[in-house]
Order: C-alpha cells, then structure tokens, then sequence
C-alpha cells in the first residue's frame, strides 16, 4: 500500500476547503474514493498523532499528508471493507471508531421532498439526533435545515467540540444535512455549528429538534435513547377516543410545576414526586384535567416556559423524559387527563436557539414589522415557509403522539392572527389584499387543528384569544379556525372587574354580570382564572375582594359559585382553590401553610363541593354550549345586585341565585319553572365554608304568585356575597 502524490491544484483547494471548515460537501473529499486502479482512504483527524486501519486486530498505520491533519492510504477496497474500523492515537489517548463517511445517504429523497413541500407532520422521526442502523451498524443519525449555511458540524462530548471533525452532507435544494455517526452512544451532549455562507461568521446551536436539554443555564442538546417507556394507559386513550367531551364536565386545575410544591429547600421536585402528591389532591378536589404551564424546554425560569427553546423537549428541571411520561402516565391511570400549554406564536432571541438559526431570519420572519414582539422582546414564526410549519405542525403532533398529550392549549392566538396587534400605524404591514389578517397564521391555525383532529380523535385544541374574531372554535370546514374552545376572556376581564369594585357600587356595573350572555354560545368557551390574573400587580384573587378578611372570603367563594353556573367548561390557577393571599410568585411554593386556617380551609371546601356538583349534575354541563342550556329569571335587578337564572339539561334544571352585596335578603321572590319542593344543594355561605350560614332550611314549596314572568315563585333569605343553588325534590 503507498500514498499517492497529491498533485492536482484543484484537488489541493478541496481539502483546504474541508480543513478550513468551509465544504459543503465533505464525503466528497473524506472516506473511501476510486483513483486509477485503486481506493484512496482519506481522513481528516485534527490534532491526532497518528490514524490506523484495524484489518483483522492488526493496525496498518495511514501516512500524514504533509504539514496537514488528512491521513490517507490507498489499496484495495475489498481488503477494507464497506466501513473500516480505525484508531486515532493523541498522546496517551487512543480511540476506536467507524470512519462516518463511508455511509451513504441516509434520508429518504422522498422524505425530503415531502418535508421542502411543507406537509410534514412527523418530521421529529427523522430530524435532531435520533438512534439509527445503517448496513447493520448502530449509531446516531443527525439531521438539521439549515439551507443557508455553508458548512454544518455536529460537534460534543464525543468530538472535543472541534467543527473540523464531523462535518455533515447537505442533501442539495432542501437545505437539509445530514450526518450519520456510527457507534454514537445515547446520553452526549451536542450542538450544531454552522458557518454563515455570506459572512463565514461561526455559530453554535441547539438541536431545534433536540428531545432533551442539559439544566439551564447551560444550552446543549443531549442525544436521547430509543423509547422503550411501558405505558399504562390503553383504556384511559381509548375511552378518550369516544368521549363526548362538548357534552361532559371538564373542570381544569392550572399548574406550574416549579412552584405548585417544592422540597424543603426550595428545590424543583421531579415529574415523578410531583405526580404521586398533584394527582391526589387534583382528584380529590374533582378536577378533571390538569393544565401544566409549559414544560417544553426553555432557558430563562422567569418565562415560566413561555419563551420555549426546546419544542420537542420536556424541561431537565424535573426529570428526565421518562419521567415525564410516568406524569402523564400516572394522570390517565387515575383518571386525570393533562393539557399542555403550546407556543407556537413566538419564540426568545437567545443566541444558542432558533433566532437566526444559519446567520439568517430562518425561523423567525425577516420583517421586523412581521417578526418581531417588542412587548414581549420575542422573535415571531415565518408562517409562510413551508419548514417552519413543519416544525410547527410536528411540535405539536410530537406531545400528542409521543407523551399522550390530551389537549394543547394554544397561547397568544390573537397575536398570530392580526397583523397589526399592538403596533402602531407605520409599524406593521397588511397582508397581499390590504387587510390586517396575517393569512399565512391562519392557514397554518387551521391545518394544525385539522390534522390534530384527524389523528388523535377526543384530544382538545384550545385557543387563548382576546378578540372578536369569528368562529374560533368552529370546524374548518365551516370557514372556522377549527379549535375545540376558546378562553372566554370577555368573561374573565368583565368578571373580574366587577368583583373589584366595592358592594355599594356593584349597582352600577351590572351590566358586566350579565354581557357575557349576549355571546356565551356563539363559541365553545372555557372560562379561565388562569396564572395572568394573579401576577405583575394584578393581586392574587383573595386581595381583588373589597372589604375585611371576612368579606374577602365571601366574596371569593361567591365568585366561584358564579364560575361553576356559567355556561362554560371551567379553569382555576393552583393556590386560588384556597385563596392564596399574596400573588403567584414562580420562585416559591405555594403557601400549603394557610390551609390550617378556617377561612382558607373552607375555600378549598366550596371548591371541592362545587366541583363534585358540577360533574354530578347535568344541567351544569350537558348544554352548556347550547342557548336551551341557560335561562334568566332576573338579570335586571341591579339595585340590589342580584341575579338569577336556571341551568338545564333533558333530565331537570337547576337554579341558582346570587347576591354581590354583604347584605342578607330575605323574602326574595323569584320565579320559577315548576311547581313544587326546592332544597338547596350548594350554599357558599355554609359554615362549613366558613360562611354566617344563612340557608332555606331544607325545603322550600312553591306558591301559586305570579312572578318575573312565571306563574309559580318561592320566597328565599339570599345570604351576604353569597350564592345558592337550588334543586326541585318534589
């Protein structure tokens, strides 16, 4: 075997081009190559001693080319192999591997085609760093759109970091590379680096597609395993696939993982501990599902996962991926479901991220006046390339596929849908036909939600938008956006604000009680009191009450007997079920403390019995997307601040009454649909709430007077800031 000259001037420039780190194509250069009558090995090993071909445990040493890092040696191929095994020896160091450029390509041309054409919703099997066999060899197949970059590395653990090692192939138009690396062993850390075609500036990324991060505040992506988690939950799914949700309870607990409980020293619990203490006191307390924050991967702790780095990774704060899957596992086996808060309208400028992934506007949009929030100093999604989509699409079919995700709740939808929100004149630009509709947004809302649906029939896509616009959470196919529900933060702003004023002028804001009924079925609705409401100033819940400790209290539990009537699936942030009195703060537990007071204790009561009434009884939600669902008896009586109005369901009804003043009423007269027997089933005021107990005793018959247009009325003692409902027995 004998090295032959290099004399080819353009030959020369070639590898130059591979030691510079600037090929776009190095398995043009390293790895086996016919030249004459023989094969030509070629290797490029910075900072190595010396290279050697093991043939049959015998080292035959491949000869430095001078002044260089490239090793070569000539023979016969068929004496090799299809992938030789070599050794690199540096000092004392000595380390065998699989020349990675002896492989073919390894993508699917017809993959790539279909991923460049934006119709990919699975692209996470075969983006990032995933475990593959190649001709009977395990390693790690790498891959990553980067089509403005004139040379991608990946580079670890495994390498040094040095981007002259591992230099990956594109695979031509699709702006894809590729990167198979045989013997890779799951666990490393990695990034890509990427050199800008325009400017040769260097950048060290994060697998956009990485399944697993180190803890903040470091940024690489950890090759992950194969997914050999057991699940459990068959029957939990397959009772999901058949669940009329529209016309079931859903009753929502929002939860931060990070500060719902932490240990004794404040430290984050694992997904595993966190699961064996929330799924016991969720189902205790009634709920049905849980909404966690988001726990896709992000670096900053005070987003509270809002401006998300890692789109197909759940956060390393509380566990690793299996532990994530035990959460969800755990939740189906006891019947909770789990709804994961998405991001898909922004994402953070960090410089180890998405933002100008190849030295280019990739991800985000190259208009500042289209890709850019400056009130959140966030980096807004290209909607219109085809790539980003299917990142997007993927993202989303990747936690419903991968963890059994029962819902998305989809964050900030008003802001991917105008595109003018919050800027001024001069600071946006209308789309193609004049108007402020970002189209590619919409298109890209609705086909999620299509293919979501398609796939994964009974999972719920819910929208968190703020405006008018129509037919949220209609089907597609009617010229909807195709959601499950809309948070109706209509009723949450107006709520909220009339519980804020004081009793004696409730009066004159009565209108706020009652608006909510003008459009209450023209979506499907959930109404929040989510994590917004009780941070940055806001005040938790409890401080919104006017009036002292007593009053508070009252007050708290009269507004969740008002969120439990309304016509809407429901949703309350964690610490507020017990009227936690200072905000939310992510650094800190909530304060369990509290729970030894009367006032506190009975606030989780109301909840816990409000909850069990709910799901027990129909006429709160079989219809409550439907007008028959709902009648008023009084929505006019705003000088005393009461309302009344009936629930119903094709089994009964229900009525319920509220009085927003610290005032006992006694003889109010309502109307009612029938005759006979009423009995209270819930009174916020009970002293088992802690409240002055002021009841109807334990029946209450109907007269014959005429009353708020109905023919039969009973006569009630409405007890202060306190809500009733009631139940015909007889």
């Amino acid at each position: 075997m004998k090295i032959q000259p290099l004399l080819s001037p353009a030959v020369n420039r070639e590898w130059q081009r591979v030691a510079h780190g600037r090929h776009h194509d190095p398995f043009a250069v390293l790895g086996m190559h016919p030249e004459g009558g023989h094969w030509r090995m070629t290797v490029y090993r910075p900072r190595a001693d010396s290279v050697w071909l093991i043939l049959d445990e015998t080292p035959i040493a491949l000869e430095r080319v001078s002044n260089s890092d490239f090793f070569t040696l000539t023979g016969a191929r068929s004496e090799w192999g299809a992938h030789p095994q070599l050794l690199e020896k540096r000092g004392a160091h000595e380390q065998r591997y699989i020349d990675p450029y002896t492989f073919l390509p390894q993508l699917d041309e017809h993959w790539l085609q279909q991923f460049h054409a934006g119709e990919c919703f699975t692209a996470y099997d075969v983006m990032g760093a995933r475990p593959h066999v190649a001709d009977g060899i395990e390693g790690v197949l790498f891959a990553v759109w980067a089509p403005n970059a004139e040379r991608v590395s990946v580079v670890g653990d495994f390498n040094d970091w040095d981007g002259r090692v591992n230099p990956m192939r594109t695979r031509g138009g699709t702006g894809v590379w590729e990167l198979f690396i045989p013997r890779l062993a799951t666990g490393q850390y990695y990034k890509f680096e990427l050199r800008q075609r325009d400017t040769g500036a260097i950048l060290l990324k994060s697998d956009p597609y990485g399944r697993y991060f180190e803890m903040r505040p470091n940024t690489s992506s950890l090759i992950a395993g194969a997914d050999e988690f057991q699940w459990q939950d068959d029957l939990w799914l397959a009772r999901r696939r058949s669940a009329d949700w529209l016309h079931q309870p859903m009753s929502v607990y929002e939860v931060h993982l990070g500060s719902w409980r932490r240990s004794v020293d404040n430290e984050y619990l694992n997904y595993r501990d966190i699961a064996h203490q929330l799924v016991p006191y969720v189902k205790d307390l009634g709920f049905t599902h849980v909404e966690l924050l988001p726990v896709t991967e992000h670096p900053f702790d005070g987003s509270w996962g809002y401006q998300v780095t890692g789109y197909f990774a759940p956060t390393s704060r509380f566990g690793s991926i299996d532990d994530f899957k035990y959460f969800v596992d755990f939740c189906h086996r006891h019947g909770v479901g789990v709804i994961l808060d998405w991001v898909p309208a922004h994402f953070p400028r960090d410089a180890h991220a998405l933002a100008s992934f190849d030295g280019t506007a990739l991800y985000e949009h190259a208009d500042p006046r289209r890709g850019e929030h400056k009130d959140w100093g966030t980096l807004i999604f290209n909607y219109g390339r085809n790539e980003v989509r299917n990142f997007l699409y993927s993202s989303a079919y990747f936690w419903l596929d991968q963890f059994h995700i029962d819902g998305l709740r989809v964050d900030a939808v008003a802001s991917m849908l105008y595109l003018d929100y919050s800027r001024k004149a001069g600071e946006w630009t209308p789309n193609q036909f004049g108007g402020n509709e970002n189209l590619d947004a919409i298109h890209f809302v609705r086909r999620t939600n299509e293919v979501v649906h398609q796939a994964f029939p009974g999972v719920l896509m819910m929208a968190e938008e703020s405006t008018a616009w129509p037919q949220v959470s209609r089907p597609v196919y009617l010229g909807g956006l195709g959601f499950s529900m809309k948070w109706n933060m209509g009723w949450m702003n107006d709520t909220l604000a009339y519980f804020l004023q004081d009793p004696v002028f409730r009066q004159y804001h009565h209108d706020k009680l009652t608006f909510s009924l003008l459009y209450a079925f023209s979506e499907n609705f959930m109404l929040p009191l989510s994590h917004d409401e009780v941070v940055h100033g806001k005040r938790s819940l409890l401080e919104k009450m006017p009036g002292d400790a007593w009053q508070q209290f009252a007050g708290l539990r009269l507004l969740f007997t008002y969120l439990f009537t309304h016509p809407g699936k429901k949703l309350l942030f964690m610490g507020c079920e017990f009227g936690q009195g200072r905000e939310w703060d992510h650094d800190h537990g909530l304060d369990w403390h509290l729970l030894q007071h009367d006032f506190q204790a009975g606030a989780q009561r109301a909840v816990r019995d409000l909850n069990l009434l709910y799901c027990r009884q129909p006429a709160l939600y079989q219809w409550e997307f439907e007008p028959r669902g709902f009648e008023w008896i009084d929505c006019h009586d705003h000088s005393q601040s009461v309302i009344s109005y009936v629930r119903r369901s094709e089994n009964g009804f229900l009525l319920v009454v509220l009085n927003f003043t610290p005032v006992v009423r006694e003889h109010y007269r309502i109307g009612v649909p029938e005759e006979g027997v009423y009995a209270e089933c819930f009174n916020s005021d009970s002293v088992f709430y802690s409240g002055s107990n002021v009841s109807n005793g334990v029946a209450i018959q109907s007269e014959p007077v005429a009353c708020m247009g109905r023919d039969h009325s009973i006569r009630l003692t409405l007890p202060p800031l306190g809500g009733i409902v009631l139940q015909k027995i007889v």
